[in-house]
């Protein structure tokens, strides 16, 4: 199985959200079939065949996350990251103050759904498969 090790080379490569599909393809291949990221303090659950779990270390001091989303502005400001006009901290920054509380990145479905603190889906979009 996949250890947080190998999933930290392959983020090693990620400068901003254009090189997200890139990444996903490469954790896809060690074998994730799912993850979820926390906004808090950032950490990941990463998950793999036969219940396989392992979880990344928080990678930021916590942080409050709002409760109330303001979907609009989370979109706009997701595609400027998609785009690579900020960097994944900044990313967190704007995830927490926008009110989501966590992304989950589906392997099979090739999707990223992003929720709020009350476990609604706020956006659902594919990923690129370059």
């Amino acid at each position: 199985m996949f250890t947080v090790e190998q999933i930290k080379s392959a983020h090693s490569k990620v400068k901003s959200g254009a090189d997200f599909p890139s990444y996903i393809k490469e954790i896809k291949a060690l074998g994730v079939t799912y993850y979820e990221t926390y906004v808090t303090d950032g950490h990941t659950d990463y998950y793999g065949g036969n219940d396989y779990k392992t979880t990344s270390p928080a990678k930021f001091d916590p942080m409050t996350i709002s409760n109330e989303c303001n979907k609009e502005q989370f979109i706009k400001d997701l595609k400027d990251h998609q785009k690579g006009k900020t960097d994944y901290p900044t990313f967190i920054g704007i995830s927490a103050k926008y009110g989501v509380e966590k992304w989950v990145v589906c392997m099979d479905k090739m999707t990223c759904t992003y929720y709020d603190k009350a476990g609604n889906e706020v956006l659902v979009e594919e990923i690129p498969q370059n």
